[in-house]
């Protein structure tokens, strides 16, 4: 049971960190595994007491705990939530909840495209100077779409026909 409860935590650990090694947990990714695991039910176990339970197990200057400090802290977390059972019980329910969870991302913020959005961004719809800052496909032609660049390769500035003196013979 602790195997999986271990492999619960490296996930954890690493979500959101890139330069983490999975060995060591912050606190926010220990409140985050409390929440996806449903350790921290709002009634019996508050995001306060994941906080305070996090502080007493890290030690002192530290900002992360081992998976030993870890074990502690759910074993703490598991006399809260289960209250009636012995420590023991309360632990490998506290496991028991943990086991096959992988960090969650819903809810995360995402782009919206609300009609207005995507009229305001239609790029087929614009019209005047705006339309020639985008070629047909949509996509911006950068400076050249904003800047007016004159071509100054021929001999009378704004001539035309460059290239076809020769043609013409």
């Amino acid at each position: 049971m602790a195997s999986e409860a271990e492999k619960t935590f490296h996930q954890f650990a690493v979500f959101g960190e890139s330069s983490s090694s999975g060995n060591e947990m912050t606190n926010k990714n220990f409140s985050k595994l409390c929440k996806d695991c449903g350790i921290m039910d709002g009634k019996a176990v508050t995001s306060t007491d994941v906080d305070i339970v996090f502080s007493k197990v890290k030690a002192k200057n530290a900002r992360t705990i081992t998976f030993l400090q870890f074990q502690e802290a759910m074993r703490e977390l598991g006399q809260k939530r289960f209250k009636g059972k012995n420590a023991d019980e309360a632990l490998e329910n506290v496991y028991k909840l943990m086991e096959g969870k992988d960090p969650a991302t819903t809810g995360v913020t995402k782009a919206t495209t609300v009609g207005a959005v995507d009229r305001l961004t239609d790029t087929s719809k614009y019209t005047g100077t705006h339309k020639e800052r985008f070629d047909e496909s949509g996509k911006g032609k950068g400076i050249a779409g904003r800047e007016e660049v004159t071509d100054s390769s021929g001999y009378v500035s704004g001539y035309k026909g460059a290239g076809t003196y020769d043609k013409n013979k």
